[in-house]
């Protein structure tokens, strides 16, 4: 009791228990405490990573306007800080850039005019960046609801298109035919992001049994259950079968009780895979 004393006393004061580590040398009992892996940048990703996956539990619970809402707010306040500090960089260019002489083309100096968009000052270009970041989220995340979850080049292509007609309209650079020039501004962007979306599917595309685990790698991460991955695939629970797992499937592929009630309840929580067990 002595000596169980000692070790108490020996331990910082307001440390918590579950810090340290007994570990037997000899016939006493030395006390390690447990460092926290990786350093402090790896501590702080690590924490982003927690928050950001809290976000999106929390967003996937709220009804679809909440969602849209949030999702545009958040990006389009991104976009604007990015476009402050591109504005405050480039806020120089338009001084450097020759006055418009008179009797000039219009048409030949309207081609300057998305150059100029980009060479305005650090508010008007935070106007700008928030318009098209926010508008692309909101239209992306308003369309996956709409269609189950389903994220493809449809859904791509068509935020794109929503989010450079605004840009036109937003900024300017439209002259005096604005909606003709914002459709066309749209459907340029549209195509663009397209062809970036197919891109990349043919060069980063998962391996095919990959194909068949995407929503359950991602289920099992944000639950921090990334270690019964092996148990899903060697026991062929495939994302298809998310909507029908129960707790005896799951039981079966050697999963402890603790993180079958955590599977079992965002199965249950998460809008998307509830839709796809009712087609």
């Amino acid at each position: 009791m002595e000596g169980g004393n000692e070790l108490a006393k020996s331990m910082p004061s307001g440390e918590p228990v579950s810090q340290f580590q007994s570990k037997p040398i000899g016939g006493s009992i030395a006390i390690f405490q447990n460092k926290p892996a990786g350093g402090p940048i790896q501590q702080l990703q690590n924490t982003f990573k927690k928050l950001d996956t809290q976000v999106k539990t929390w967003l996937s619970k709220q009804s679809a306007p909440v969602e849209v809402a949030v999702v545009t707010a958040t990006n389009a306040l991104q976009g604007g800080v990015m476009g402050g500090l591109m504005g405050t960089l480039t806020s120089d260019i338009t001084s450097a850039m020759p006055p418009q002489p008179t009797g000039f083309n219009p048409q030949a100096m309207g081609s300057l005019k998305p150059v100029q968009a980009l060479a305005v000052g650090p508010w008007v270009q935070a106007r700008n960046f928030a318009v098209v970041t926010g508008v692309y989220a909101g239209i992306a995340c308003a369309m996956k609801r709409l269609r189950g979850g389903v994220e493809d080049v449809q859904t791509s292509m068509v935020a794109a298109f929503g989010s450079g007609a605004t840009f036109t309209l937003v900024s300017g650079v439209g002259g005096p035919d604005m909606a003709r020039n914002a459709i066309a501004s749209g459907l340029f962007c549209a195509l663009f992001q397209g062809s970036l979306y197919k891109v990349g599917q043919k060069f980063f595309q998962p391996s095919t049994e990959e194909v068949y685990y995407l929503k359950t790698r991602t289920m099992l991460s944000k639950l921090g259950l990334q270690n019964y991955e092996k148990n899903f695939k060697k026991s062929l629970l495939t994302d298809s079968t998310l909507p029908l797992l129960t707790d005896s499937a799951l039981r079966d592929a050697n999963v402890p009780p603790g993180p079958r009630l955590l599977i079992l309840d965002h199965i249950q929580r998460d809008p998307e895979v509830m839709w796809r067990g009712k087609q």
